[in-house]
């Protein structure tokens, strides 16, 4: 928990209950439904919610946005953003039902009221739209652009600081894959953002609608 308010100060009490709540909350469910490796349960704060919350750094969602995750898993970075942004809905979609279990009896826990879920995958959903789509690492950037670009709306909130598009979490050398997209996405260091090693080799692409 340290490693979060190391990097944000401006937490309500209720936003810091719930973010300390998660360790033992994700702990508890990891034990019946593996959604996080186990080595990384002790690590959490630094290895999913803070990496979850380097897309708040560079993207300050207005009220009322409204925002897709891709594959959510267990929850990251849909769960982090949405205690982060209480105003903003987020729709966390997910292939493999038991997931969702676990992300919503922990939303049900924190009382995290400002989220939705789907059993269902991206490219399956009809008559919905959103100002913008995230996930992390859940497919080449191609795919995750071909599944979100029919779910993206136009720029809805033109005074927002990152235009609507697509906001993934990938590591790695993404240099043929992002020449396999066939898009050119901006990409911004999450070293930058947080200087701690573990985020050496991660980045945040940004492909705008």
């Amino acid at each position: 928990m340290e490693i979060i308010l190391k990097y944000f100060d401006d937490f309500s009490p209720k936003q810091l209950k719930q973010f300390a709540a998660l360790k033992d909350l994700y702990k508890e469910w990891n034990d019946k439904i593996n959604v996080i490796s186990r080595k990384d349960i002790e690590e959490i704060y630094l290895h999913h919610v803070l990496h979850s919350l380097s897309i708040a750094a560079i993207a300050n969602f207005k009220e009322g946005t409204e925002i897709i995750d891709i594959g959510c898993g267990g929850g990251f970075p849909g769960i982090p953003l949405a205690i982060f942004y209480p105003d903003v809905k987020f729709h966390l979609v997910d292939s493999i039902g038991k997931k969702l279990k676990v992300v919503n009896a922990i939303a049900e826990a924190i009382e995290l009221k400002n989220i939705t879920t789907q059993h269902t995958r991206a490219e399956e959903i009809k008559n919905k739209k959103f100002d913008f789509a995230i996930s992390r690492a859940v497919a080449p950037l191609k795919e995750l652009w071909q599944w979100s670009n029919p779910l993206l709306k136009k720029n809805t909130h033109p005074s927002q600081e990152i235009s609507n598009g697509l906001i993934c979490l990938k590591g790695g050398d993404l240099h043929q894959e992002i020449s396999e997209s066939k898009t050119r996405p901006a990409m911004m260091s999450v070293y930058e953002i947080f200087k701690e090693d573990y985020y050496k080799e991660k980045f945040i692409l940004h492909i705008k609608k």
